[in-house]
């Protein structure tokens, strides 16, 4: 064979190879155990590039993986097809939005194949589709029976650009997350699902969920935000009689509050604005803020005196103003709140704007109460209450229980149980969305649509040349005639939120051609829940949140049997590339860069000056992609696969860098030397240390695998290649060398799946490898290993005094008393006793003098 890897032909080859045999489509009927892997699945917005890579090679690590551990592996993949973009795409280009978006299918399906990826094509799946979505109108009626869907009037995130309502979790920096534009607050008439329900349940799940990052599970509880407080009320100095009820989770501070805070939409504040211009143009301002608390938090804190006050319950004669501020949400507790400066940051920077006092009545255990002061930083530690009269000397919990008994018994007030959790707003006024499957009857009210109907398509005759919902404008679609009364009516013309869709799709993967339902209960049963999803951590309080709540609602149905849908979550780094800007601050393509000239970057054609940027998340906005087909083309899908993966722990970014794939390549044609020409009919007797080494390769690597350390396993058998190039050189007996070099093939071929498929047949072996199953090591192998020595460098203050040979995983108290038992050490250490001895496992023992 030649010296050098066909990666153009041999590549292609598989790739139908594996299609042709179905190797990765499975069924329900195996006798082996399950494993169901699920990498998120891509908005079809164009061709794919490098950056969108990793997270589907470490899905297809996995499935390859697993399936040689003998499981029976689903690994799917669809289209989350319905969205804003296609819309934007349909006015910018005169196109239709379904047209654009099944040509981006058609293109990224080519990218993905073009991976080598283990997937069940069978299962395709696109949202965008009616036989897909009319399953999820269905639950969506069955939410209603439920009491999980209802309708109403609500302050709602509104872009003006996209024309749109967005979810709390849609606004980042109090601007659109998809088109940039500040976002506005509106009232309108909206559908939501009752995640609230559900907070204790997806509070408690939590701890379950042992399988995934302890950030993504830490940002959920911090999201659902449960807290205990106290409901109670004020009453006004004016009118007298008339009372203000507020929420806290403080109410152990109230000896320290100095001032009352109103939402701007709050009763109260409405009432006063209808006769009050200075109010209403402030909670106008206020509303150009939208409702998103993570904007509003960060936000400057901003009030209006509304010439209002309310009697301190504790203290006699004592009176605090009532302001609006814009830092108060309607939708959390009463929408009204009590001040306290000193211990909440918020307030104590609402407090210094407006001049009001600053009144500490929580000190820490090692102050004087006498001194202790907050000037710009409010104190929310643990301490003893203070200036606070029957509440002083108690702690804060103590204080908090006291001050909720004092109210329930004088009857004005309680102990409440609050969460930042909201209902999950579902409108969203577009075309391209799924529709919502109800009727408005001026007689009947809402009205489902019957099951019968389903599903409910969208019109194909739409126009996009005004602003706001082509549905609502659409002359004829919208009119109907009631099913309960026969009247004329409307169809309701908002369409789901696209995380509806996502919400449930990997359900969908398990029985994807059922026409009658989503998915049979049995099939689900069978596959379900995911056993390890794979996607990035910006889901963490959207789409992952969401389909914990519809796993949920779904079994409240009686659909499911089980509650979480995801048992593991990875969430993975980006590939990150440098980028470019021409002599007028323009972006540029990699391809467009001499970075060879002598005098520096230049621009190719024109010898002008190139500015190289900081290493950033490939963008098309940046044009710092790196285009998979020309990847493909000048150094193959393999060795793109082993740049993403093997610099950096997956967690972490990675660097796209032209020298990185080229060692790379140059490591994939190692390897096909190393196979090729090896002279696997060499005399001699099995090679006791290499066979060492290949046993610890088999056993490093799959536990790497295993644990997700995709990069240390690429190390390990680099090490393995490495060792048995040297083997090879040195003329080492060929059943050995042909032992290690199929071993080696079996233990790459996750990351590296075409180069090995053709070497394993050049090895004449007559099945593919990906059929083959994992090397396993024997009860002998095993022994072999626990009695391998390796070398271990013994340091003092970091500086090399000496080797030792130990046994390799040797328990750390022996790895010190080696060390410090070294006469070389202990000259080094000049009688000192040692601090701490650090120890590297099989590497290094830094001894601390």
């Amino acid at each position: 064979m030649s010296d050098r890897y066909n990666v153009k032909e041999t590549e292609a080859r598989w790739q139908k190879a594996w299609a042709d045999k179905k190797c990765f489509e499975v069924n329900e009927s195996s006798d082996k155990p399950k494993y169901y892997t699920l990498a998120m699945f891509p908005y079809p917005s164009g061709k794919l590039h490098v950056g969108h890579m990793r997270n589907y090679t470490m899905s297809d690590i996995v499935a390859r993986y697993k399936r040689a551990r003998g499981h029976n592996v689903l690994n799917p993949m669809g289209w989350d097809a319905f969205g804003l973009p296609a819309e934007n795409a349909a006015m910018e280009n005169k196109t239709h939005p379904a047209k654009w978006t099944y040509a981006n299918i058609a293109a990224m399906k080519n990218d993905l194949k073009l991976m080598g990826l283990a997937i069940d094509w069978s299962r395709e799946i696109t949202t965008c589709a009616p036989d897909y979505y009319k399953h999820e109108q269905k639950y969506f009626l069955d939410f209603l029976k439920q009491g999980l869907a209802y309708q109403k009037e609500s302050f709602v995130n509104w872009d003006p650009v996209e024309n749109t309502v967005l979810a709390n979790e849609q606004v980042v920096d109090g601007r659109g997350w998809r088109s940039g534009a500040l976002v506005e607050r509106r009232k309108l008439k909206q559908w939501f699902l009752k995640i609230t329900a559900f907070a204790d349940d997806l509070l408690d799940g939590i701890k379950q969920l042992e399988g995934w990052p302890e950030k993504v599970r830490l940002m959920q509880e911090n999201w659902i935000g449960k807290s205990q407080g106290l409901k109670f009320s004020f009453e006004l100095t004016k009118p007298r009689g008339q009372r203000l009820e507020i929420y806290t989770t403080r109410p152990d501070t109230l000896f320290g509050a100095s001032f009352v805070a109103l939402s701007p939409d709050h009763p109260v504040a409405q009432k006063l604005a209808k006769n009050d211009k200075g109010i209403d143009d402030f909670i106008e301002k206020c509303r150009k803020l939208g409702t998103s608390e993570a904007v509003i938090e960060t936000a400057e804190k901003i009030g209006h005196d509304t010439g209002l006050s309310v009697l301190h319950p504790f203290i006699p004669g004592k009176t605090l103003r009532v302001f609006i501020a814009n830092f108060v949400l309607m939708e959390y507790g009463t929408g009204a709140i009590f001040g306290c400066p000193a211990h909440d940051q918020r307030d104590l920077d609402f407090a210094r704007k407006y001049n009001l006092d600053v009144i500490p009545v929580v000190i820490p255990e090692d102050k004087d109460p006498k001194s202790f002061a907050v000037d710009m930083e409010a104190y929310t530690g643990p301490g003893r209450l203070y200036n606070s009269e029957f509440l002083n000397g108690m702690t804060v919990e103590d204080a908090k229980a006291e001050v909720i008994k004092r109210f329930e018994a004088a009857k004005t007030g309680t102990g409440t149980t609050l969460y930042r959790l909201r209902d999950w707003g579902v409108s969203r006024q577009r075309y391209w969305g799924c529709p919502i499957p109800v009727i408005h009857c001026q007689s009947c009210g809402v009205v489902p649509v019957p099951e019968k109907d389903l599903p409910v398509t969208l019109p194909e005759d739409v126009a996009f040349d005004k602003p706001g919902n082509p549905i609502y404008n659409h002359p004829t679609w919208k009119k109907v005639k009631c099913p309960t009364c026969g009247k004329d009516a409307e169809r309701e013309t908002d369409t789901f939120d696209t995380f509806f869709e996502s919400s449930w799709y990997q359900f969908r993967y398990c029985d994807p051609h059922n026409a009658s339902q989503g998915f049979a209960k049995d099939k689900v049963k069978y596959w379900a829940p995911v056993d390890q999803y794979i996607g990035g951590v910006e889901h963490a309080v959207m789409h992952l949140l969401y389909a914990r709540f519809f796993t949920r609602a779904l079994k409240k149905c009686g659909y499911v049997d089980f509650g979480e849908p995801f048992s593991a979550l990875f969430t993975q780094g980006m590939v990150v590339h440098e980028t470019y800007k021409d002599d007028n601050g323009k972006w540029l393509f990699p391809a467009e860069v001499d970075k060879g000239h002598n005098g520096g970057p230049i621009k190719k054609g024109e010898g002008t000056p190139v500015t190289v940027g900081r290493v950033e998340k490939m963008s098309k906005s940046r044009k710092n992609v790196v285009g998979l087909e020309e990847v493909s083309e000048n150094f193959g899908i393999d060795a793109a696969r082993l740049l993403v993966l093997s610099d950096s722990p997956p967690e972490r970014d990675v660097e796209w860098s032209e020298g990185g794939i080229e060692g790379c390549w140059k490591y994939v044609n190692r390897v096909w030397r190393l196979v090729t020409a090896a002279n696997f009919d060499a005399a001699g007797t099995p090679d006791a240390a290499m066979l060492v080494k290949i046993y610890r390769a088999i056993q490093d690597v799959t536990q790497n695998y295993e644990k997700f350390h995709f990069n240390k396993a690429i190390a390990n058998f680099r090490e393995l290649s490495n060792a048995l190039e040297d083997f090879a050189a040195k003329g080492g007996d060929g059943k050995t060398l042909k032992y290690g070099a199929e071993t080696l093939l079996q233990l790459m071929n996750p990351v590296m799946p075409h180069v090995t498929e053709e070497l394993w047949q050049h090895l004449g072996h007559k099945e593919m490898l990906v059929d083959a199953p994992w090397p396993a090591l024997s009860s002998e192998a095993k022994e072999k290993l626990k009695g391998e020595q390796v070398t271990i460098a013994i340091q003092v203050n970091g500086k090399l005094r000496a080797t030792v040979m130990l046994p390799r995983d040797v328990p750390q108290p022996d790895a010190e008393q080696a060390a410090l038992g070294d006469p070389a050490v202990q000259k080094a250490m000049e009688g000192k006793s040692p601090k701490k001895v650090i120890v590297v496992p099989n590497r290094i023992i830094n001894v601390v003098v």
